[in-house]
């Protein structure tokens, strides 16, 4: 659950103080307390809490008040607590964990799409891949939604609906890495080729093939997120964007 106008803006403000652990975990409020903090109205504040207390950040009692929850209880999952998170001084982690997600999840994911998906399903996969490589070249804005595209695209082809409800997790870190930014000017070739080799290994029902390019672009993309921790924007800045 997402809120808008000044409702959304005092609720990403509150998410964010709590992944920066400006309100520690264990730290119990009154509804009073974010009205002063954050400048809002108790409806306003009400609502928030409502909100925080549906990703399981808090927990909100009748004379005791509204709790902060440890972090790990948190539904991290939820594709607004990761923003929060990457606004945080706990972005490395975060960054880090959705690269593992990733990692973890899309080369099963491909091998379950070359198993048992439609013809449909898989000619679609085919024109998402050269949907990247008509825009790859001047258009990076473009090919990162084409990229979006074609990776939902493959978890929802698994056929898994766990699976096809992560996308919007495993997206976070290819959103992040527009929104920070973490992309070069140019798209890297070899990028959009090993994404044509996924479409083709699934349309052609080679499922080690499938599972092995894909392992091959998130490991690459794995690869740029540790370099980014270690040596910082430059360094993501010179890399390639394989995502």
């Amino acid at each position: 659950m997402e809120l808008h106008g000044l409702h959304g803006q005092v609720l990403s403000r509150i998410g964010e103080s709590l992944a920066a652990e400006e309100i520690r975990a264990g730290e119990v409020l009154r509804l009073e307390d974010l009205q002063d903090r954050y400048g809002v109205s108790r409806t306003v504040a009400r609502e928030a809490v409502r909100v925080l207390e549906s990703k399981r950040v808090v927990t909100s009692r009748p004379r005791v008040g509204i709790t902060v929850r440890p972090m790990n209880e948190w539904n991290l999952y939820d594709p607004q607590v990761i923003r929060w998170r990457l606004a945080s001084p706990s972005r490395s982690a975060q960054l880090r964990e959705l690269a593992e997600l990733r990692a973890a999840v899309e080369p099963s994911a491909a091998a379950l799409a070359a198993a048992g998906s439609s013809p449909e399903t898989r000619a679609s996969l085919v024109e998402l891949a050269r949907a990247m490589a008509d825009v790859a070249e001047d258009d990076i804005q473009g090919f990162i939604a084409a990229d979006l595209a074609f990776h939902r695209g493959l978890l929802n082809a698994s056929g898994n609906g766990m699976f096809a409800q992560l996308s919007e997790v495993t997206e976070e870190l290819l959103v992040a890495r527009r929104d920070l930014p973490l992309m070069p000017d140019h798209v890297d070739a070899d990028a959009v080729r090993r994404h044509v080799e996924v479409a083709t290994a699934i349309a052609e029902g080679r499922q080690e093939d499938a599972a092995r390019c894909v392992r091959v672009i998130v490991d690459a993309a794995q690869r740029e997120v540790e370099q980014l921790l270690e040596g910082g924007r430059h360094c993501a800045l010179g890399g390639r964007p394989d995502v």
